[in-house]
């Protein structure tokens, strides 16, 4: 599809042509919903602990003789019904973590790009250069963007003069192209990417690379393959004899 170049001054300057198949995804909402699941769960530490009541100091003498008191019976003073007891049921330390295959995740980043596209929230830069730090440059070029609300600028590599001059701007952030992820879009409503970024979008996501095969399996595929090989043999040779 052909889309607009805007320069630093907010002018279109030329066209160009982007990758249907990075840009033009049609939305699948589940799956977005998936991966940003996905992350938002991988940032959790899990490191939450309550103590039971093996865990809490003091208890280790019965309360009262078990029987002739006119009490129900206890153990401990630091039965979770207890004050001071151990909390039953409460969170332990574990791992949140959750995985998606590659194929989906990358499936998720394209189908946030392409809903940016439709919605008008991506900005296609020529580029970006600056000779040294300035925040108030990088103000200047997002108010001649129109730019008020939250933005993620997107580079094709990692530049120092931008990451120091972005840092101080309320809701601006700055990434390498291969660091983007769906979340990351989707906590930002405008998208600013220069075109040696887009290219290099197109170069990583607009074709999948094929999937690798482990030792295991490319033996066991080598193996299969080599015996439905003999029996085709065997059948040929047994429809040739007499």
């Amino acid at each position: 599809m052909e889309f607009p170049i805007t320069n630093s001054l907010g002018q279109v300057i030329d066209t160009a042509e982007i990758s249907d198949a990075v840009f033009g995804v049609p939305l699948n909402s589940g799956l977005v919903h998936q991966a940003l699941v996905m992350y938002r769960l991988n940032k959790r530490q899990g490191t939450h602990d309550t103590k039971v009541r093996s865990e809490v100091s003091g208890g280790g003498r019965k309360p009262w003789p078990q029987k002739y008191t006119g009490r129900a019976r206890q153990g401990s003073t630091r039965a979770p019904h207890w004050r001071h007891g151990g909390v039953a049921f409460g969170p332990r330390p574990r791992d949140h973590r959750v995985d998606m295959p590659r194929r989906m995740r990358h499936l998720a980043l394209r189908c946030v790009l392409s809903e940016k596209v439709r919605l008008s929230r991506l900005i296609l830069m020529d580029s970006i250069s600056l000779d040294r730090p300035s925040t108030k440059v990088i103000g200047e070029v997002l108010l001649r963007l129109k730019v008020g609300s939250s933005a993620l600028i997107v580079t094709r590599e990692s530049d120092l003069n931008l990451v120091l001059s972005s840092r101080n701007l309320e809701k601006v952030w700055t990434l390498p192209v291969s660091l983007i992820n769906a979340e990351q879009l989707l906590k930002r409503e405008w998208v600013i990417m220069t075109l040696d970024a887009v290219r290099r979008a197109e170069e990583l996501w607009a074709t999948e690379r094929p999937r690798r095969w482990g030792k295991k399996a490319a033996s066991l595929a080598l193996a299969l393959g080599r015996e439905s090989d003999e029996v085709q043999d065997g059948e040929e040779s047994f429809n040739e004899s007499p």
